[in-house]
């Protein structure tokens, strides 16, 4: 399993109690999904996306990713999963503005100190991709909202990791633009068998999901295959 969520409850301290975002969860990701957290908002999606990035930790349980427990990992190490490991799309794509297309997709190799002739591979190759070899020297104030949303996920691809995680990533989005990222990003999950979770409400993305897994208050109300 990539991802295995066990008797997860996560709690946040509001005034003198607390509230509870997450409640006693279980639940497994394999290679290669194509899965959506779908609910309203405050149903817990977001939360349950960021404890799976280690961008968060449990209150009690825990969650295990790519073999490693989240809630026992310092800071440090949490940062060098997300280095090595993760992806992240969100949905007002965090480009960095004084940056080419190119330098936002390299960014983190930069981190990853790989080889510059790699490097320079790596982001073409994604680039091409998401069809965007044609903006490589481009500002992100220069691309349409889709082109930008697609540099973020070439910037989350260029890695190869073997985990995606997608918050709200066509919250910005007019339809047609959603349904081509969308496809680009089953195309690489077949391509490349990066799993992928969505943390959305939205109808567009839901068409696409392999699975579903519906959380209310909390808790996961259902769980299905596609």
């Amino acid at each position: 399993m990539i991802v295995e969520v066990k008797h997860l409850t996560k709690k946040f301290p509001v005034g003198k109690a607390y509230f509870t975002a997450l409640k006693d969860l279980n639940l497994s990701f394999a290679e290669a999904e194509f899965t959506g957290l779908v609910g309203p908002s405050g149903s817990g999606k977001t939360t349950l996306l960021n404890i799976i990035g280690s961008l968060d930790v449990p209150s009690e349980g825990e969650v295990i990713v790519l073999g490693k427990s989240v809630g026992r990992l310092s800071p440090p190490e949490a940062a060098l999963l997300r280095k090595q490991e993760l992806g992240f799309i969100f949905q007002n794509y965090n480009l960095l503005p004084v940056y080419t297309v190119f330098e936002n997709v390299e960014f983190p190799l930069l981190l990853l100190d790989m080889p510059a002739r790699e490097r320079k591979k790596r982001v073409l190759e994604s680039l091409s991709w998401l069809g965007l070899s044609d903006k490589v020297n481009s500002r992100p104030a220069q691309l349409s909202g889709g082109e930008c949303q697609r540099v973020a996920i070439a910037r989350a691809m260029v890695k190869r990791p073997r985990l995606v995680l997608a918050d709200e990533p066509t919250a910005n989005l007019d339809s047609v633009n959603s349904h081509n990222i969308l496809q680009a990003m089953l195309k690489l999950n077949q391509e490349l068998k990066t799993s992928f979770i969505f943390a959305t409400h939205d109808e567009k993305v839901i068409g696409y999901l392999k699975r579903i897994i519906q959380l209310e208050d909390g808790r996961v109300a259902e769980d299905r295959l596609v």
